[in-house]
Parts: structure tokens; C-alpha cells; sequence
């Protein structure tokens, strides 16, 4: 029961055939291709973008807005971590005395 079972492997039926040889084959060299000409490079295809004291002064206020919202975002983050915390330590220390004035009773 506690033996294990190998399984036994079926010998094969019919004919068999024995594998073939594959032969190396030597290479040939062909004519040789001469490389194509590099197409001349095009200027930029996008127009440059101008930047105006209006959109400078745009950016630099959209950027100051992002970093705020993303500074509130992870203070609030940090902030909710560490009054979940405080509130876990304060639960832990009266399951304690709980449990410390249980047993000397």
C-alpha cells in the first residue's frame, strides 16, 4: 500500500523505422550586395515651439499646482497611516491590561 507503482513503459508496435543521418552541407559564397546609399536626412518636421513670458508664466503655475496637489495628496496619505497607527497601539495596550487584570483575578 505504502509502495509506490511505477508506471511500466509499452514497447512500441509496428514498425520502426531508424533515424535518419543528417549530412553537414558546406556553405557557398554569393555575390556580394553592395550596401544602399543613406537617404539624406530631412530637417525637423515639427515646428518649434515658442515659449511667450503668457505661456512660461502658465507653466510655471500649472507645475506649482501639481506639486501642491501631490504634496496635500501624500501628507493626507501619512496622515491617515499615522492615526491608524496610534489608534492600533492604544487597542493593543487596553486588550493588554484587559488581559493583565483577567488573570490575576
Amino acid at each position: 500500500m505504502f509502495r509506490p507503482k511505477l508506471p511500466t513503459m509499452p514497447q512500441p508496435t509496428g514498425t520502426v523505422t531508424p533515424p535518419t543521418v543528417v549530412e553537414p552541407t558546406t556553405i557557398t559564397p554569393g555575390t556580394s550586395v553592395s550596401p544602399p546609399t543613406p537617404a539624406p536626412v530631412a530637417g525637423p518636421a515639427r515646428p518649434t515651439v515658442q515659449l511667450t513670458p503668457g505661456t512660461a508664466l502658465a507653466l510655471v503655475g500649472g507645475g506649482s499646482a501639481v506639486v501642491l496637489v501631490v504634496g496635500a495628496v501624500l501628507v493626507s496619505m501619512l496622515l491617515a497611516v499615522a492615526i491608524t497607527a496610534a489608534s492600533v497601539a492604544v487597542c493593543a495596550v487596553v486588550l493588554r491590561s484587559l488581559l493583565a487584570s483577567q488573570h490575576r483575578r
